[in-house]
């Protein structure tokens, strides 16, 4: 039996909501529900998490599962890595241990929705996992891959859809799924997906469900001004946070090292090749980036593999494979990509380039420290990015620690020449018994004396004298 909302005493909304700019509606307290077996979840459930080992709640699952259990729509906020996919997951599969029917073809229970294909895999992996003790069906739809297999999947009709919206809308347009009896849809990382210009897609998605449905958006960060966008999918919500938005988990060790453009390859291998470095994530902004570091670090000696949205669906899993079975040592990465990679023990994540997006440092350092483990997280920041340096520390909250490359004695990132250089550093011309001022002028060259020494020619005077025509004239002539 599920948690009974009006029996959970409420906090209030300020400790968790106004900071935040969140409208609360509801907010219970999860320090009650100290263990899995407290919330309601069918029995089989219960068998599958024990099984992996799990007994008590992350907060988000504390607070998420019983909001999602009473069928209210509802915004759930937490930090990448505190177990937000189990928060949406757990309560799914006990609504479809509830049913008696099974699926209708070209149809499906719930709708989950993520911006890439590792986070769907990701998903639909958890899925299968705690539903190990019960009979559910799930489906991955998404691009990159041939579709034939996903339209014989949904002929039977299957309780979970897991798909990217590109893919999923065009099964709909072509009638292989059909959306009119979903019950639930919940939108994975939503913020990411609304800030990648999904929108119009989602739109089009959320057009062909039904009026009456449960609209679930979960994300590790919520920007201000994608709210007013999801305010559209969510019929009075009640809006969860665990933590402050944008805040990174404590548990990682946060540095800078400021370094040049060309120095930035030399520091990037210095730090693989340091002690303790384990499994490492290094990102970049864009996909040609990518591969250019990909290529140098293996140049470099160094076992690497790159993942981005130009690489075919079976080249980014046979990567990501060979990263997580620590075949490969180093994962190269856009910030795109990135979504979805659960890998346990990374121990550092490197930004080689800043994220134009300071939200966006906050997933990348993510993909560290997870499971209540420790990690570090190292950023490379040439000149031109302090600027991006300076939002990230306002965004999080905190100044990152200054650090130095190994083998790096300077302090790096030098600054360009400008007017304003100390004076110690200026040559003198020769005199060594006083030092250069600022106004001494320097010598002038022989050209410069044989044209002061030349006169004007006859019936040419100064500039000031010459009559406004006389340029003009010389040009007639």
């Amino acid at each position: 039996m599920a948690a009974d909302l009006r029996k959970l005493p409420i906090l209030k909304s300020s400790a968790v909501g106004a900071p935040m700019g969140i409208r609360c509606v509801a907010v219970y307290e999860s320090y009650q529900l100290k263990q899995f077996t407290d919330l309601g979840l069918a029995e089989p459930i219960l068998r599958a998490i024990k099984t992996e080992g799990y007994t008590a709640p992350t907060p988000i699952q504390a607070q998420a599962i019983p909001i999602m259990m009473s069928g209210k729509d509802m915004v759930g906020i937490a930090q990448t890595g505190t177990g937000k996919t189990a928060a949406f997951v757990l309560p799914l599969l006990h609504r479809i241990s509830e049913l008696r029917d099974r699926p209708i073809a070209n149809h499906c229970v719930a709708l989950i929705l993520a911006p890439t294909r590792e986070l769907a895999s990701q998903i639909a992996d958890s899925i299968r996992t705690y539903g190990s003790a019960m009979r559910v069906s799930v489906a991955i739809v998404v691009g990159g891959v041939k579709p034939g297999g996903q339209i014989r999947m949904m002929a039977r009709g299957v309780d979970v859809v897991v798909a990217t919206p590109g893919r999923l809308l065009d099964h709909v347009q072509t009638g292989v799924i059909k959306l009119d009896r979903t019950e639930t849809v919940v939108l994975d990382e939503g913020d990411q997906m609304l800030d990648l210009g999904f929108m119009p897609t989602i739109r089009k998605i959320m057009a062909k469900l039904p009026k009456k449905r449960q609209t679930v958006l979960f994300s590790a960060t919520m920007p201000q001004q994608i709210r007013s966008l999801a305010d559209d999918f969510l019929n009075q919500p009640s809006e969860i946070a665990v933590t402050p938005t944008s805040k990174p988990i404590e548990l990682i060790n946060q540095k800078v090292m400021h370094v040049d453009r060309d120095q930035k390859r030399d520091a990037l291998v210095g730090i693989l090749r340091g002690h303790g470095v384990g499994q490492t994530i290094v990102f970049t902004r864009t996909k040609r980036g990518a591969d250019k570091v990909n290529e140098f670090l293996q140049k470099a000696g160094l076992s690497s593999g790159a993942i981005h949205g130009n690489k075919s669906q079976p080249q980014r899993q046979r990567t990501l494979d060979d990263f997580r079975s620590s075949k490969v040592k180093i994962l190269v990465a856009t910030d795109i990509a990135a979504r979805g990679i659960d890998v346990d023990g990374v121990s550092h994540v490197i930004n080689y380039e800043l994220p134009n997006v300071p939200e966006a440092y906050v997933h990348r350092i993510g993909r560290t420290a997870r499971a209540g483990k420790s990690g570090i997280a190292i950023s490379l920041c040439e000149h031109s990015e302090r600027g991006l340096l300076r939002d990230i520390e306002r965004t999080i909250g905190t100044v990152l620690e200054r650090d130095t490359p190994p083998g790096f004695s300077g302090q790096g990132d030098r600054q360009p020449r400008t007017a304003e250089r100390s004076v110690s550093a200026r040559p003198n011309n020769g005199a060594a018994d006083r030092p250069y001022k600022k106004f001494d002028k320097p010598k002038a060259r022989p050209q410069q004396q044989q044209a002061k020494s030349r006169k004007p020619h006859r019936g040419q005077a100064s500039g000031r004298s010459q009559s406004p025509n006389s340029g003009l004239q010389r040009l007639a002539s």
